[in-house]
C-alpha cells in the first residue's frame, strides 16, 4: 500500500511538471508573440494615421529583423500615407508641411521616384504661384506714395482730429483720406457722443468718394465717452 502511495505522489508531482512546462512560453514564443504584438499596433497606427508613430514602429522591427521581405510592404504603406498627407495639406494651401510629408515619403521610398513625382510637381508650382504673389505684392507696395498720417508697418494707426478748428480738421481729413484709398484702410471713428458722428462721418466719406469712387469704403462706429474723437485706420496687408 505504501509502495502504491509513493507511485501516486510520483506521478501526481509529474503531472504537475509537466504541466507547468506546457504552460510557460519558451523564449522563442514570447519572442513571437512580443513580434505580432507589435506589428499589430504598427498597423493599427498606420490605420489612424499615426504616421510618426508608425514609423518609428517600423524601424524598431526592421532594426530586429532587416532582412525581412514583409517590411518592404509596410513601408510602402507608410510612404503611400504620407504622399496622401502632402496632397491634402496642398489642397488647403500649406506648402511647407505639403513639402515635409513629402520628404518623409522618399526617404520611406528612395527607389520609387514615380511615387512622389506628381506631388513635387504640385508643390514647385505652388511654391512659385507663392514668390510670383509676394513679388506682386512688394511691386504693389512700392508704387503706393508716401503716407500723410499712418504708419504703414504698424497694426494700426490712430489719429486723434482736430473738432475744435474746423479748417485744419478739413485738412487733416483730407490727409486721411488719402491714407485710406491708397493704403486699403479699415476706419472705426470713435467718438464721445452720438451726435458727433453723422458729420464727422459725412465728412470723411465725401473725400474718400471724391478720390476714389469704386473704393469699397466701410466706417465702424463706436462710441467712447472717455474719449476725444479719433480714427483708427488699419492698412491691408500688401
Amino acid at each position: 500500500m505504501k509502495l502504491f502511495n509513493y507511485r501516486y505522489v510520483l506521478l501526481v508531482a509529474f503531472s504537475v511538471l509537466l504541466g507547468a512546462c506546457q504552460s510557460t512560453p519558451s523564449a522563442d514564443q514570447l519572442a513571437q508573440q512580443q513580434r505580432a504584438a507589435a506589428i499589430a499596433q504598427l498597423e493599427q497606427n498606420l490605420a489612424s494615421s499615426e504616421l510618426a508613430t508608425a514609423e518609428d514602429e517600423l524601424a524598431a522591427l526592421q532594426a530586429q529583423t532587416p532582412d525581412d521581405p514583409q517590411w518592404v510592404q509596410y513601408q510602402r504603406q507608410l510612404a503611400e500615407a504620407y504622399l496622401q498627407r502632402s496632397q491634402i495639406y496642398l489642397q488647403k494651401g500649406d506648402v511647407n508641411a505639403a513639402a515635409t510629408a513629402l520628404s518623409r515619403a522618399r526617404t520611406l521610398m528612395p527607389k520609387a521616384p514615380a511615387l512622389t513625382s506628381g506631388v513635387n510637381s504640385a508643390i514647385a508650382h505652388a511654391r512659385k504661384a507663392e514668390l510670383d504673389k509676394a513679388e506682386a505684392a512688394l511691386k504693389a507696395a512700392e508704387k503706393r506714395p508716401p503716407a500723410k498720417v499712418i504708419d504703414p508697418a504698424a497694426e494700426s494707426t490712430t489719429v486723434a482730429l482736430n473738432i475744435t478748428d474746423i479748417k485744419k480738421l478739413r485738412h487733416q481729413l483730407d490727409l486721411i483720406a488719402q491714407d485710406i484709398v491708397n493704403y486699403q484702410c479699415a476706419v472705426t471713428l470713435q467718438v464721445p457722443r452720438t451726435a458727433d458722428y453723422p458729420w464727422l462721418a459725412t465728412l470723411i466719406t465725401k473725400r474718400v468718394k471724391k478720390l476714389n469712387p469704386g473704393f469699397d469704403f466701410k466706417l465702424d462706429r463706436h462710441i467712447v465717452r472717455h474719449v476725444p474723437a479719433q480714427m483708427v485706420l488699419i492698412p491691408s496687408k500688401p
